[in-house]
């Protein structure tokens, strides 16, 4: 009896740690820059170095049945493998789409993938700012072009065909959902996103694209969130506990990674929520590693001495950090392409004006590219930007950036007089607490 329950503990653990299968993937793809590709899944990723010539040989362990996707440094394109796929392709990095070809085992279903995916591409975000006639014209040509594609193709595997079929549901209730979504009304006549759909099956999303945009705009959706922020990430997690599907689980996860920051006051309890969540180990890895950068970043603290800088001045030369000591200094970390750091300059230029004469100066040290230095010049002129403005050397990988653990934009800090932290991640001129900040300072 002993015996048994040894050995059948063993089947247990091998059904938990074995892979699925062993798919072949072979082929040839050439002018590739960096001669390297990668096959994803779920809970999957593998780097593929090509020969010289741009082909390759490859036993791929998958874990499930479905949609992966293989990538170059400038293409993705889904891939489907079932357990039995035993694949060639050949393709032209410098034009994927068109020449991506398939033999073998599961070529059929992939030249179905690629065909319709020439189709559904001719409806793009453009589109949903069309009137609903037009619209749904050009999504129900669409979706019978679709539908004939599907008629027409022979396909070899009666479980794909299976699950595409649902799939062409999924095809129209994802656009009807995102019309909806771009359109803050739409008509009686308008017809309804299906709000009894299951948004809670791990075969269908491992299956399809579509199927996972609906479930993951859905979700935030429900959960008010616009976005993924902390908030909506602490709002979010009893929600994801409640799903069955792990790959939902571990998908909702990865997109809010970002979370783990010190910008969430509730960031140690959200990763330990997070990692009891996940079983992906890679998701696990950098929830970690952000939680450490975190950590790290409470002990850059007040009255420590603040990471240096010496960056170009738009008006000319160099400024340091050190150069301007003597002053408490108020620094911004913004850039132009950052929508939320424009709408924050407005009230820095009413708090500059208030503590005119004041011994602070305010600092915007910039993160634009340093190829866009012009756009950054042009734009500081253009706004008559007042402070000093600085263009950080390395961008985001500037050694000032990383030593305050900055991981998003606009992000302020304040420095006292003597080169010290008063407040690491200060309140932003928008904040009434700002001014309360340094009022209390006696400037």
């Amino acid at each position: 009896m002993k015996n048994y329950s040894f050995l059948l503990l063993i089947v247990m653990l091998s059904s938990f740690t074995t892979p699925k299968a062993t798919i072949t993937l072979s082929g040839k793809i050439t002018n590739v820059e960096n001669g390297t590709i990668w096959i994803k899944g779920e809970s999957f990723e593998k780097e593929i170095n090509l020969k010289p010539d741009g082909t390759f040989l490859e036993k791929l362990p998958i874990d499930y049945e479905g949609i992966y996707s293989i990538e170059t440094s400038k293409n993705r394109m889904p891939i489907y493998f079932s357990k039995d796929s035993k694949m060639s392709l050949t393709a032209d990095d410098s034009n994927f789409n068109a020449t991506l070809k398939y033999t073998g085992k599961g070529s059929i279903e992939n030249q179905y993938i690629n065909k319709k995916l020439v189709i559904t591409s001719e409806i793009s975000f453009q589109d949903f700012k069309l009137n609903e006639s037009d619209f749904l014209k050009k999504l129900q040509k669409t979706i019978n072009s679709v539908k004939n594609l599907f008629q027409t193709t022979k396909f070899s595997d009666d479980s794909f065909k299976q699950k595409e079929t649902l799939n062409l549901h999924y095809l129209e209730q994802r656009n009807i959902l995102f019309y909806n979504r771009f359109n803050n009304k739409v008509s009686v006549d308008f017809p309804k996103y299906d709000e009894k759909m299951d948004l809670d099956i791990e075969s269908d999303f491992l299956f399809s694209w579509e199927y996972q945009d609906i479930v993951m705009t859905k979700f935030y959706e429900n959960i008010k969130g616009d976005g993924i922020s902390f908030v909506s990430a602490k709002n979010a997690i009893p929600e994801i506990k409640a799903l069955k599907s792990q790959s939902i689980k571990n998908r909702l996860i990865l997109y809010s990674i970002n979370d783990i920051n010190i910008e969430n006051t509730n960031y140690k309890n959200t990763y330990n929520e997070f990692i009891s969540i996940t079983n992906d180990p890679k998701i696990k890895e950098s929830l970690t590693f952000n939680y450490n950068n975190a950590n790290n970043f409470l002990a850059v603290q007040t009255g420590e001495p603040s990471p240096t800088f010496n960056y170009e001045n738009q008006k000319g030369g160099k400024t340091s950090l050190e150069s301007l000591k003597g002053k408490y200094i108020y620094i911004d970390v913004w850039a132009t392409w950052c929508g939320p750091c424009i709408k924050e300059i407005p009230f820095l230029e009413k708090v500059e004006e208030q503590f005119q004469g004041k011994n602070i100066l305010f600092v915007s040290i910039s993160i634009d590219n340093s190829k866009d230095r012009e756009k950054w010049s042009d734009f500081v002129s253009k706004k008559q930007m007042n402070g000093i403005q600085l263009l950080a050397d390395k961008e985001s990988d500037s050694k000032f950036v990383k030593e305050y653990n900055i991981q998003s934009i606009p992000r302020f800090i304040l420095i006292d007089s003597n080169g010290n932290i008063v407040n690491a991640n200060a309140p932003s001129p928008s904040d009434p607490k700002l001014v309360e900040l340094l009022s209390s300072l006696q400037l």
